[in-house]
């Protein structure tokens, strides 16, 4: 698999350790979108969520919270009551 680092804002600034990625075979992929012009990063963006989005990602990821829900829903989180994986919407 891979994983894609889009966006470091706060700080160029990674703490983990490389086996995990190593012994699953996962590439980690720097993007630098920032010398792109606006409306083409946002062409993207909107690509990828629309017909480049995955069939299967709402069997993989069926619960979709907002970005400001966050807080609220990390209680589930720490009890274990959270089962798959959940999409964080950011912006509207």
């Amino acid at each position: 698999g891979n994983i894609a680092s889009i966006g470091n804002a706060s700080g160029i600034k990674l703490e983990t350790t490389v086996m995990p990625f190593i012994l699953r075979g996962v590439s980690l992929l720097g993007i630098n979108s920032i010398e792109m012009p606006e409306a083409l990063r946002n062409r993207a963006w909107q690509r990828l969520a629309e017909d480049l989005r995955p069939g299967h990602l709402d069997l993989i990821a069926p619960q979709t919270i907002e970005f400001d829900d966050l807080p609220g829903a990390f209680d589930d989180y720490l009890t274990g009551s959270v089962t798959g994986r959940t999409v964080i919407r950011i912006g509207s």
